[in-house]
């Protein structure tokens, strides 16, 4: 068992480093933000254009107090929003490190972060194409749910009955376990469509059927919810139900379909990597699921963690850009997004 110092040491060290990590990265974003883009050419000028939202945002334009001006980018660094969950994720990954080096825990039971981190950088060249091919399968999917699930609501919407006949159907569909149906839908779809192109397509269908509902769900509600003062004006104007439709009923959609959006983005990405692992059961190479798979079966801990560690973060990053975007097109007018001063 280590002494007292030691442990002193070992805490002190892990403090430091990721003390330091945390610093460089914090630094590394303020100065990709604030960087001018400059270009004459037509794409120069569209990256210009794309990237002065960014560039508001690092300057504070699209942060405010509440006093209604804008906040510089550092004031929200040091915000407690930022600062809390920042203080509590590096003291978990301390104590866990700490805690390893300290149980003397085998790195085939419990690897420490340090050595996750060190796994991840080694087997990048292994991982990244792999979580690049969930990526794929996951905003595949995830287009296919957003269309779907847009049309069969405005389908829903003009007649009662047709939902009322369907929606069940939906909820079934909701509910029946990827991990049972995923076996099937690949052997079906091999039937259908032979050679490399069915593990795609199949994985795509597992992907898409998680994330079809909650699109399909928050969208109906979002048309079925129009202020019925209004949906009576349209009529009394003779409005057409598609000039009803464009005019009222998906403008007063949209915050229910952008939540739709946040819940099935993760979703999409839990079916993809569900599917995977039952593919990969079956020896097909797709995904970073099988690398986790493998490295479960050959007991490189450190591996799976580092795997697990990007599908986690690709999630993470998912639901921050849909986020994001919520609050882009909320922002004006929803009394969602919309800031107050009290």
């Amino acid at each position: 068992m280590p002494s007292g110092g030691l442990l002193v040491k070992h805490l002190f060290s892990s403090y430091s480093l990721m003390r330091g990590l945390t610093a460089f990265l914090l630094k590394f974003l303020v100065d990709r933000l604030t960087q001018p883009v400059r270009s004459s050419s037509p794409s120069g000028v569209i990256a210009t254009s794309l990237f002065s939202s960014f560039r508001s945002f690092a300057s504070g334009q699209m942060l405010q107090n509440r006093s209604g001006k804008p906040a510089p980018v550092r004031q929200w660094l040091l915000s407690p929003d930022l600062i809390a969950p920042l203080v509590v994720g590096i003291l978990v990954l301390v104590i866990w490190e700490v805690g390893v080096r300290i149980s003397g825990i085998e790195p085939y039971l419990l690897p420490g972060p340090l050595l996750v981190m060190q796994t991840l950088v080694q087997e990048w060249g292994t991982l990244f194409p792999s979580l690049l091919t969930t990526l794929k399968i996951t905003i595949v999917a995830f287009v296919a749910a957003i269309v779907s699930g847009l049309l069969v609501a405005v389908l829903f919407t003009q007649s009662k009955w047709i939902e009322r006949s369907f929606f069940p159907y939906a909820v079934i569909l909701q509910t029946t376990p990827i991990v049972a149906i995923a076996p099937l839908i690949i052997l079906w779809v091999r039937q259908v469509v032979p050679g490399e192109k069915s593990t795609l397509i199949s994985l795509v269908i597992c992907a898409w059927i998680v994330a079809f509902f909650p699109i399909l769900s928050n969208t109906t509600l979002g048309l079925n919810s129009a202020d019925h003062n209004l949906v009576n004006l349209f009529q009394l104007y003779k409005a057409s139900p598609w000039q009803s439709l464009l005019y009222l009923r998906l403008p007063s959609a949209m915050p229910y379909f952008l939540g739709g959006l946040r819940i099935s983005g993760g979703l999409a990405l839990i079916g993809a990597v569900v599917a995977e692992f039952v593919a990969g059961t079956g020896g097909t190479r797709s995904g970073i699921a099988y690398q986790i798979l493998m490295s479960s079966f050959n007991l490189q801990i450190p591996r799976m963690f580092a795997a697990l560690l990007m599908t986690t973060v690709l999630g993470v990053l998912i639901f921050a850009l849909l986020t994001l975007l919520s609050d882009i097109l909320l922002r004006h007018w929803h009394e969602s997004a919309v800031k107050r001063e009290n």
